[in-house]
C-alpha cells in the first residue's frame, strides 16, 4: 500500500528515493563494450543469441520486413501513429533555430551557423513492452533538425523479428536504417561502429540500467542526450480532483517498472486516503499489476502539505520528470514552476497524453536533473559553429586593446599575433 506522510516526515530529497538492488552494472557493461569494439558484428550476434534467444543471420531489418510489418498493423493504429506524428512535428518545428549574422560595424562580420549532426542513433527499448511512441519522439526531432542518417537499434524477439508496431512507427517517422540489437551492446555498436552498424555522432533514447551505464561510458566518444533513470511522476492536486483520476495517473507511471516512482502531493489528508483506496482498487485490474504493486509499495508516496503553494515548493525542490497540476486554474501556478521535465495542466490532462499524442517530447530528464537539463528536442541534433571576419582597418582599431588584454593574462604570443600585422 502507498505510504502517506505529513509534510516534513520525509526529506524532500528522499521523496523519490527508490528501493534498489546492488548489481555491478559498470563492470559488466565495460566488458560488453570492449567485446563489441574488438569483435564487431560477431559479438552482437552472440549477444542476441545469449540475451534475446534469437539466432540471427543478419542484423539489419530489410525493407521487405518493414513493409510486411506495416501491412500487419491495424489500419486504426496506423492512423493514430500518423496523427501523433503530426502533433509531434507541429510542436518540434517551432524549436528550429536559425543561423544569424551581425555586420553592423564597418569591416566586421560575426555570426553563427546551425549545423545538424551527420548521424544519429536512437535506442528503442524492447523486452517487457514495445514503445513505438519512443520511435516517433526521438526520430522526428532528428529529421526536423536535418540529420542525414537516422538509425534505430532495438532488441529482437526470440523469433528474430522486431515488433511490427516499432517498424510501422519507424516508417512513418522516416527512419533510415533499423538494426536488431539491444542492450549495452547496441550502445557500443552505435558509439564505435561495426561492420554493419554505422558509428553515429549522437545517441538518444531510454533504456534499462545497462543501457544507461553504456551511454555514460561511451560519452565523449559520442554525444548522448541524457542518463535517464526510472520513470517518475509527481501529481499536485487539491481535494476537488476525482481520486479515481489521480490514482490512475499515478499508476500510469508505476506500471513502467518496479523502480518507477509515483508521488502525490496534496493539501488534504482526507483526499490522500481516498486516492490510496483507489490505488488499491485499481492495481488488481492492471495487466502489469505485479510491476505496479512493487513500484507503489516500495517507491510510492503521498505527501500532505499545508497548502498548494507548499506543494509547488516541494515540486521545485525535487524537479520531477512528469508534473501534473490537478487544479482548477493551472495557469495561475505555471510561472511558479521552475523545475520539471514536462508539465500537465488541469484535471483532464493525464501524463499519458504526453507519452503518446499531444506533441511535446516524452524523453525527459529524471532524478532531479530537470533542475539543469531539458526534454529531448531539435536542439539535441544540431551543433553551433561561430565565425568571425575582420578587415585590416577593423583589426587596426582594436589590436592594441586585444594585446593589452592578452598581456594582462600573461599571454604575450597572443598579444603579438594581434599587433604584428601593423609593425613597420
Amino acid at each position: 500500500m502507498i505510504k502517506i506522510y505529513k509534510y516534513g516526515e520525509v526529506d524532500n530529497k528522499d521523496i523519490f528515493a527508490r528501493a534498489t538492488t546492488e548489481i555491478d552494472v559498470a563492470s559488466i557493461v565495460t566488458d560488453i563494450i570492449n567485446n563489441v569494439k574488438e569483435n564487431g558484428d560477431s559479438a552482437l550476434l552472440s549477444y542476441c543469441e545469449k540475451f534475446d534467444k534469437a539466432k540471427l543471420s543478419s542484423l539489419e531489418v530489410t525493407q521487405d520486413e518493414i513493409d510486411e510489418a506495416f501491412a500487419s498493423v491495424s489500419p486504426r493504429f496506423i492512423e493514430i501513429l500518423k496523427s501523433a506524428a503530426a502533433n509531434i512535428r507541429k510542436f518540434h518545428e517551432k524549436q528550429v533555430r536559425n543561423s544569424f549574422i551581425i555586420n553592423d560595424e564597418d569591416g566586421i562580420v560575426i555570426g553563427q551557423k546551425i549545423i545538424p549532426v551527420d548521424k544519429a542513433g536512437l535506442y528503442v527499448p524492447g523486452g517487457t513492452a514495445a514503445y513505438p511512441s519512443t520511435v516517433l519522439m526521438d526520430s522526428i526531432p532528428a529529421k526536423i533538425a536535418g540529420v542525414k542518417e537516422v538509425v534505430i537499434t532495438t532488441p529482437p524477439s526470440s523469433n528474430g523479428k522486431i515488433n511490427p508496431v516499432i517498424l510501422a512507427a519507424a516508417k512513418i517517422a522516416g527512419v533510415d536504417r533499423i538494426f536488431k540489437v539491444g542492450g549495452a551492446q547496441a550502445i557500443a555498436a552505435l558509439a564505435y561502429g561495426t561492420e554493419t552498424i554505422p558509428k553515429v555522432d549522437k545517441i538518444v533514447g531510454p533504456g534499462n540500467a545497462f543501457v544507461a551505464e553504456a551511454k555514460k561510458q561511451v560519452f565523449g566518444n559520442v554525444s548522448i542526450d541524457m542518463i535517464a533513470g526510472p520513470s517518475e511522476i509527481l501529481v499536485v492536486s487539491d481535494s476537488r480532483s476525482n481520486p479515481k483520476f489521480v490514482a490512475a495517473d499515478l499508476l500510469s507511471q508505476a506500471e513502467h517498472d518496479k523502480l518507477a516512482s509515483a508521488v502525490l502531493v496534496t493539501d488534504s489528508m482526507d483526499f490522500a486516503a481516498l486516492v490510496s483506496d483507489e490505488i488499491e482498487k485499481q492495481i488488481p485490474l492492471l495487466e502489469r499489476n505485479e510491476i505496479a504493486r512493487a513500484s507503489i509499495d516500495n517507491n510510492g508516496k503521498i505527501i500532505v502539505a499545508d497548502s498548494l503553494e507548499k506543494a509547488i515548493d516541494i515540486s521545485n525542490e525535487i524537479a520531477p520528470e512528469h508534473l501534473e497540476l490537478c487544479v482548477d486554474s493551472p495557469f495561475d501556478y505555471l510561472d511558479k514552476i521552475k523545475h520539471a521535465g514536462s508539465i500537465f495542466m488541469g484535471r483532464y490532462c493525464p501524463e499519458a497524453l504526453g507519452d503518446y499524442y499531444a506533441g511535446p517530447n516524452h524523453t525527459l530528464p529524471t532524478s532531479g536533473t530537470a533542475k539543469f537539463s531539458s526534454p529531448l528536442s531539435v536542439d539535441d541534433f544540431i551543433k553551433k559553429t561561430q565565425y568571425t571576419y575582420y578587415t585590416k582597418d577593423a583589426l587596426s582599431r582594436v589590436a592594441d586593446d586585444v594585446a593589452y588584454f592578452a598581456k594582462l593574462e600573461g599571454l604575450t604570443a597572443h598579444a603579438k599575433s594581434a599587433t604584428v600585422r601593423f609593425e613597420k
